[in-house]
C-alpha cells in the first residue's frame, strides 16, 4: 500500500501541481521557487518523495497526477478514520459534535447522504 502522507508544506506544494498540471518540471521549479523560495534542487527532491508515494509522476519533464486531489484526501480521510476510530464513522462523528456543533445545513446533509445510502442499499 502506498504511503499517502504529506506535511504541510507537501501538500502547498502538491496544490501547486494539482492546479496547474500538466506541466513541466521547469515550470515547477520556477513556480515553487516563487511559492516557497526553494531551489531547483529542493524541488526536485520534494516531488520525487510524491512521486516515490505514487500521488505523482514525472515522466519525460511532464509532472503530472496518479490521484486527483479529491482521492487523496478521501484516502487520508478514510485512514484518519480508520487508525483512529477503527473505522466506524458514527464514533467519529460522534466525537467530532462533542466539541463541535453541527449547523442545521451539515445536518441536513448528513441525512441527504443517509437516504442516498439506503435508496441505492434498496436496488
Amino acid at each position: 500500500m502506498n504511503d499517502y502522507q504529506m506535511g504541510a508544506v507537501e501538500s502547498r506544494f502538491a496544490d501547486i501541481i494539482w492546479t496547474s498540471e500538466p506541466l513541466s518540471s521547469s515550470q515547477l521549479a520556477k513556480m515553487s521557487e516563487e511559492a516557497f523560495n526553494w531551489k531547483k534542487s529542493t524541488t526536485y527532491t520534494v516531488l520525487k518523495r510524491l512521486c516515490d508515494k505514487g500521488i505523482f509522476k514525472n515522466e519525460k519533464g511532464t509532472v503530472t497526477s496518479v490521484i486527483s486531489r479529491d482521492e487523496f484526501y478521501s484516502l487520508q480521510s478514510e485512514n484518519f478514520v480508520k487508525e483512529t476510530f477503527g473505522g466506524s464513522l458514527p464514533a467519529f462523528l460522534t466525537a467530532f459534535t462533542k466539541r463541535n456543533s453541527l449547523t442545521q445545513d451539515e445536518a441536513d446533509a448528513l441525512r441527504r447522504l443517509v437516504k442516498e445510502f439506503d435508496e441505492k442499499e434498496d436496488k
